[in-house]
């Protein structure tokens, strides 16, 4: 049975995870959040993971305040740098394979095709910036990580997308959304599930690899919008707006589309088509706010 620890166990893939794993009755999950390991800490993690004898990390912490990570660029380069370079450094001692979050922020977004794991990266955020030398720390340390880059993720719970709009379109009559960013919404219970079926597919490489994933489809931030108000029957106009109407501390990519063909030939991965993801997710939340 493998042993598998799990960083940020209390934030959206982290619960997704836990959710997912009922499926896998022959894995042994080890939930962990910043109070009881911090990433950013060498000396704790080689502590942690001296006496926990784990086949696997999987690394959902990280900072993830995209506009304020702008203004915190010392704290986001501190968890989503220093941190997984802790955690190659003291797997790779320790012969525990480690599975790194990533993002599509490390791309400019100046592409018009999807983008495959080996395109040229551009991270215009301090976000992107930062994630992306947490991948070049792996790359160095690891001899066998994993690295899984995806986007626009959402959970039926936590600080995302989804549930802002939820929120804000029972509140207003009407709300502006970006058009102009074209990209995918990424379930994180998919996610979850394929970052469990990757571990117990015994066809990971031998080498550090990097792996694209989202949920099948491409749509904008504003199409996406629509969608959430029309399944969660929600009376709220969406209006499309360009980017430069609602300007952020930090720029995002116009487009950041992943091509997914390497991690599902790999490992023979069937993903969900993001609107199909979308209502079941919505229908989880509208069950849970039932039985409240």
């Amino acid at each position: 049975m493998a042993k598998i620890l799990i960083t940020g166990g209390e934030g959206q893939l982290g619960s997704a995870i836990k959710e997912a794993s009922k499926e896998f009755s022959d894995l042994n999950l080890v939930f962990t959040d910043i109070d009881d390991f911090d990433i950013t800490n060498a000396a704790s993690v080689d502590e942690y993971l001296k006496t926990g004898d784990f086949d696997y990390l999987i690394n959902c912490a990280a900072y993830t305040a995209v506009d304020k990570a702008e203004e915190e660029k010392g704290l986001a380069f501190l968890i989503n740098a220093t941190g997984p370079e802790n955690l190659a450094k003291t797997c790779q001692k320790y012969n525990c394979r480690l599975v790194h979050i990533s993002t599509d922020y490390v791309f400019d977004g100046r592409s018009h095709i999807p983008y495959i794991e080996t395109m040229e990266t551009n991270p215009p955020s301090v976000y992107g910036q930062s994630k992306l030398e947490g991948e070049k720390a792996i790359l160095k340390h690891s001899k066998s990580a994993i690295i899984l880059r995806t986007s626009w993720l959402y959970y039926e719970f936590g600080n995302n997308f989804l549930n802002t709009m939820i929120k804000l379109g029972a509140e207003r009559d009407a709300l502006g959304v970006v058009f102009d960013q074209i990209g995918t919404p990424t379930y994180a219970r998919d996610f979850a599930t394929s970052i469990l079926k990757i571990i117990t597919s015994n066809k990971i490489s031998a080498k550090t690899e990097i792996y694209n994933y989202s949920n099948e489809g491409v749509i904008s931030w504003y199409d996406f919008a629509k969608e959430i108000m029309e399944i969660a029957n929600i009376n709220c106009n969406i209006i499309p707006i360009e980017s430069k109407e609602y300007p952020l501390p930090a720029p995002r990519p116009h487009y950041s589309v992943l091509n997914k063909s390497k991690i599902k030939s790999a490992f023979d991965l069937r993903i969900p088509y993001w609107k199909d993801s979308l209502k079941v997710c919505l229908k989880k939340l509208s069950e849970k706010s039932l039985t409240k």
